[in-house]
C-alpha cells in the first residue's frame, strides 16, 4: 500500500519566537510529508526562521487572518489529509503529532483535535467545552466543503466542528501532555492581552450562534 500523503500546515503571524520549534518536531514525524508554513503579512522574522527551519514557506504580502492562510495552504497541496497547527506552540513533540494523526489516518474519525495541558483539572473541564484549539488533523474533504464565508477570524474552529457535528462526521480529541503556547500577554502585554481575550471569547460565541443559524437556513 501506498503511503497517504499528509501535509502540515502552519498560519503564522509573527511568531519569529516560537516557528522553529513547532516546526522540528513536525518534520520528526515520519507520517508528515511536508510542511507549508503560511506567513499572514508577517513583519518580523518569521519567514526566514521557517525557512531555516526547514519548512517549505509562502509569505502573503498583508495580513488575511488564519482562515485565509489555511485556504491558500490547501492550493498548496493534494494532499487528502490536511494537519494544522499553531505557530506559536510550546512543548510540541514528534509524538503529539503521530497521536493526532492517527485517528484520521486509520479511518476512526474525520478529524481529531488537540486538548493542550492546563492542568489536570483545567485539561479534564475542557474536555467539556467547545474545541477551540488550531492543533486539528482532518480530511482534507472536511474544510474543503465548508463555505469560505465560515472560515474567517474566530469562525474558523467553530465551523469545523459544526460542520463535522451536523453533517455525521466523527470527530475527537486527544490529550497533549506537556502542550502549551505562547500567551498572548507575552507578545502584548497585559493590558491589550486581556483586551484581545475578551475579543476572542465574544467572536468565539458570536460563531458558534451564526454557523448553526446558517445551517438551519441551508447555508451550511
Amino acid at each position: 500500500m501506498m503511503p497517504v500523503k499528509i501535509t502540515a500546515i502552519i498560519p503564522a503571524y509573527n511568531e519569529q519566537e516560537t516557528i522553529a520549534g513547532v516546526i522540528a518536531p513536525i518534520l520528526g514525524c515520519s507520517l508528515i510529508s511536508d510542511v507549508l508554513v503560511i506567513s499572514d503579512g508577517s513583519t518580523d522574522a518569521t519567514v526566514e526562521r521557517a525557512r531555516e527551519a526547514g519548512a517549505t514557506v509562502h509569505h502573503i504580502p498583508y495580513k488575511g487572518g488564519k482562515g485565509e492562510a489555511m485556504l491558500y495552504a490547501l492550493t498548496q497541496t493534494t494532499a487528502p489529509i490536511v494537519a494544522f497547527f499553531d505557530a506559536d506552540l510550546r512543548g510540541l513533540t514528534s509524538e503529539h503529532v503521530e497521536r493526532l494523526i492517527l485517528p484520521v489516518l486509520h479511518g476512526s474519525r474525520a478529524m481529531n483535535v488537540a486538548l493542550r495541558d492546563r492542568g489536570r483539572v483545567l485539561t479534564a473541564v475542557t474536555r467539556h467545552l467547545p474545541l477551540i484549539a488550531g492543533e486539528r488533523v482532518m480530511l482534507r474533504s472536511v474544510i474543503e466543503q465548508i463555505p469560505p464565508q465560515f472560515l474567517k477570524g474566530y469562525m474558523v474552529e467553530a465551523s469545523l466542528n459544526y460542520y463535522c457535528r451536523s453533517h455525521g462526521f466523527l470527530y475527537g480529541a486527544v490529550e497533549l501532555q506537556g502542550l502549551s503556547i505562547r500567551r498572548k500577554y507575552e507578545k502584548v502585554g497585559y493590558a491589550r492581552a486581556v483586551l484581545q481575550y475578551m475579543h476572542m471569547f465574544y467572536q468565539v460565541g458570536k460563531a458558534m450562534i451564526v454557523v448553526r443559524l446558517a445551517y438551519v437556513r441551508g447555508k451550511f
